[in-house]
């Protein structure tokens, strides 16, 4: 796809994504989001803060964890500007939250001296693994509702098996890679070893950086569990399952930042629970507001990081 196309392309996700996000918010009683905002008390922002962040750190270790089974000895800091960085132009790219790995590939490369099938290594093992582990829950949270009252008729059977697919086929990727067939390129052979060392040698830091995934589902589900108490909700786990279900599978769609398609299934589970359309407002409203934070530290990350090129070339 050459520059004119893929421009092409980018601009018609975003008008798409701003076309769904109007309609979503035409439903919704706007003129309630800032009393319920306004009503928050310092400790409740304070809590939200710390979850965030603890959700961000975790994300961080796991990429430290994983880059050191590679001998890639990165501090938090840099992966935190990386993987901050390389988000935000994630978010702003159209796709399932994909976009700032080659961003990041350069930089790790250029910037941090890593060689790049390390580099590469670093940044797939990480990839892989959120990836992998997102697609395994949500998979699991599916099964388990199916045939509940919760979960509403449609085709999640068959959303269960495209999940189910999409990870075989990424485990089924993996081995092929570890075993490296005659038919690969030779110029993989290096990341094939890198990648058997550390199956290998590093099974522990592999267990460690699974176990964090895990843990950030968990504190999501808490955070998701916060907010609804802000909109004066308590719901169930089976219903807070739905509500998250709809979340994910929504941010896997094709649209920058899952910019409508979010608003649109927080309106669908809302509705479908029976719970006040005003209280959906206010979630989105705050989902809003961390994502804009977010996205404003990434910005600032990027600068970070586009500063020592700058300088290298003067």
């Amino acid at each position: 796809m050459n520059a004119n196309r893929w421009r092409l392309l980018t601009t018609l996700l975003w008008i798409l994504a701003l076309a769904l996000a109007a309609w979503s918010l035409r439903q919704l009683p706007l003129g309630e989001i800032a009393s319920q905002i306004a009503g928050l008390r310092w400790h409740q922002w304070l809590g939200w803060t710390a979850i965030n962040l603890l959700i961000l750190y975790l994300a961080v270790k796991r990429w430290q964890i994983l880059a050191l089974s590679t001998n890639a000895r990165l501090s938090l800091a840099q992966l935190f500007c990386l993987r901050q960085g390389g988000s935000a132009v994630s978010f702003l790219t159209p796709g399932p939250h994909f976009g700032g790995e080659p961003l990041q590939l350069y930089w790790l490369h250029r910037h941090h001296k890593l060689s790049l099938h390390q580099a590469g290594a670093t940044l797939g093992l990480d990839r892989f693994m959120e990836t992998g582990v997102n697609m395994a829950v949500l998979l699991g949270c599916v099964l388990a509702l199916l045939g509940s009252t919760v979960l509403p008729d449609g085709n999640w059977i068959q959303i269960s098996m495209v999940l189910g697919a999409s990870l075989l086929l990424m485990l089924i990727a993996l081995l092929m890679l570890m075993r490296h067939p005659r038919w690969l390129a030779k110029k993989l052979q290096p990341l094939t070893e890198l990648l058997r060392s550390v199956w290998q040698v590093h099974k522990a830091k592999l267990a460690c950086a699974l176990i964090l995934s895990l843990l950030t589902w968990l504190v999501l589900f808490i955070e998701l569990m916060l907010l609804m108490s802000f909109t004066g909700l308590a719901p169930s786990i089976a219903q807070l399952l739905l509500i998250m279900i709809g979340m994910r599978l929504a941010m896997l769609l094709p649209v920058p930042g899952g910019i409508g398609t979010i608003e649109a299934s927080l309106l669908w589970s809302f509705t479908v629970l029976g719970f006040p359309v005003a209280a959906a407002a206010g979630l989105i409203a705050l989902v809003r507001l961390r994502d804009a934070i977010v996205l404003l530290i990434g910005l600032g990350c990027l600068a970070a990081l586009r500063r020592p090129a700058t300088t290298a070339t003067i």
